[in-house]
């Protein structure tokens, strides 16, 4: 079977993404951050008995963490690339990044809480 045009697209596509992965974690502590939260709680939700849609809520908030965690370092090096000026909008940009990181965090943690609450309780 020969490779198709598009398998070399996909192949790069998954480079290029370890590449970022590996880039977040070399030069992103907030990202390090996040993976150490995942590999922590993560087992929590498997260990304590607990529904399928259950873990499925304790486990996905940690996930989405890493996501936005990436793309708020993604905006920061677009903006820090257009300018090194202090920016209103660039500070806007950054702080809206990070806001959305601190939206990610609290829903965790009252997720979190409401599940382990009513299992524990």
């Amino acid at each position: 079977m020969q490779n198709k045009p598009n398998d070399h697209r996909l192949w790069r596509a998954l480079i290029y993404s370890f590449d970022g992965l590996r880039a977040s974690w070399r030069e992103e502590s907030a990202f390090r951050k996040m993976v150490l939260l995942l590999v922590l709680l993560a087992p929590v939700a498997f260990v304590i008995p607990l529904t399928t849609l259950e873990r499925i809520l304790l486990i996905v908030p940690l996930g989405m963490g890493l996501q936005i965690e990436l793309l708020n370092s993604a905006i920061e090096n677009a903006v820090d690339l257009a300018t090194q000026d202090i920016h209103p909008l660039a500070k806007k940009a950054k702080d809206m990044g990070s806001a959305a990181q601190l939206i990610n965090l609290i829903l965790l943690a009252v997720i979190w809480l409401l599940v382990l609450g009513s299992n524990i309780a």
